[in-house]
């Protein structure tokens, strides 16, 4: 649920440990960094993370960014590589994320990848930022704390103006720099590619890495934020808005009904959306078709639809 006011909070220690409680309780907090002020939820909460969807509002599946405070915390959910290493090196903290692959155990909510192999990680350089994130020693993902199509937030003003009442808190620590998005280098394959220009230039990426980066084209396996380039399709077919499923399929419900597995039973679309990606995994690991319940088209459901849609694309 989420909170009926939201607090203004400072980035003085005390209320840097409080911003961390409503994470690990998984509440949503908005803060500060170099570029744009983001909206935080603990990317290892599936509920939490839908929740910042339904937050902005328009919500969509595209894969979302985790800041951490160290390399050492990037380590645990991603499997780092010498190249990485150059790279964060020379570049972190700052508006640099990289794709890189998930590392078994990850704990991290497939709303956050997208269902992908891959997780987008990013230390960012403003000090509250740093501070929230040790604070909570987790991964945050962070979208822009603002509703969706609006303008970037740069103050907490501009926050709270957007999404009042919609998050438990934001730390307030003045205006930030405005700047350009992350920029976002796929290293999950055999040659560095540039996924997302942003405020660093490639020229200097590829004076650290001593060779050229690849360009991103519609085939590349690699996906970043805002540019999915493959999605989860399950292996075998899948039937939307079922009411009743064939003996051969397995049924995925939504709502009080008997299925394989339910979204939600109690038709909670935050629920249900957490629990997408992950369900849809299980059904395909069984091998045979799958039927889908309706789900309802609105709010957190519209994403819901446009991400079984695709996964019911002919392929």
């Amino acid at each position: 649920m989420s909170p009926c006011s939201t607090r203004i909070l400072t980035a003085q220690a005390q209320d840097i440990s409080t911003a961390a409680s409503l994470l690990r309780a998984g509440q949503l907090v908005a803060f500060p960094t170099e570029t744009v002020y983001g909206l935080g939820a603990d990317a290892r909460q599936g509920e939490a993370v839908a929740g910042l969807y339904a937050a902005k509002g328009r919500p969509s599946f595209n894969p979302l960014i985790a800041h951490v405070h160290s390399v050492e915390a990037a380590k645990r959910y991603v499997v780092w590589s010498p190249m990485a290493d150059r790279l964060a090196q020379a570049f972190w903290p700052g508006p640099l994320t990289l794709v890189l692959p998930l590392r078994p155990g990850h704990g991290i909510s497939p709303l956050v990848t997208a269902g992908l192999t891959t997780l987008g990680v990013r230390m960012p350089a403003h000090p509250a930022a740093s501070a929230l994130l040790a604070a909570l020693d987790g991964p945050v993902a962070a979208p822009s704390a603002n509703p969706s199509g609006k303008i970037s937030p740069t103050t907490a003003a501009h926050v709270a103006a957007g999404l009042d009442g919609r998050l438990a808190a934001i730390v307030d620590d003045g205006p930030c720099a405005v700047g350009v998005e992350s920029t976002i280098i796929g290293l999950a394959g055999d040659h560095p590619i540039l996924l997302r220009p942003g405020g660093l230039a490639q020229e200097d990426f590829e004076s650290v890495l001593g060779q050229t980066l690849h360009q991103r084209d519609v085939h590349d396996p690699l996906t970043a934020p805002g540019q999915l380039l493959s999605h989860y399709a399950p292996a075998a077919s899948v039937r939307l808005d079922v009411t009743e499923p064939t003996a051969q399929e397995l049924f995925l419900g939504f709502g009080d009904m008997p299925c394989d597995l339910n979204l939600s039973p109690t038709a909670d679309l935050q629920e249900a959306a957490a629990n997408l990606f992950g369900y849809l995994h299980q059904l395909d690991a069984r091998n045979k078709p799958i039927a889908v319940a309706p789900i309802p088209d609105h709010g957190l459901g519209a994403a819901i639809n446009d991400r079984l849609r695709r996964a019911a694309a002919p392929r």
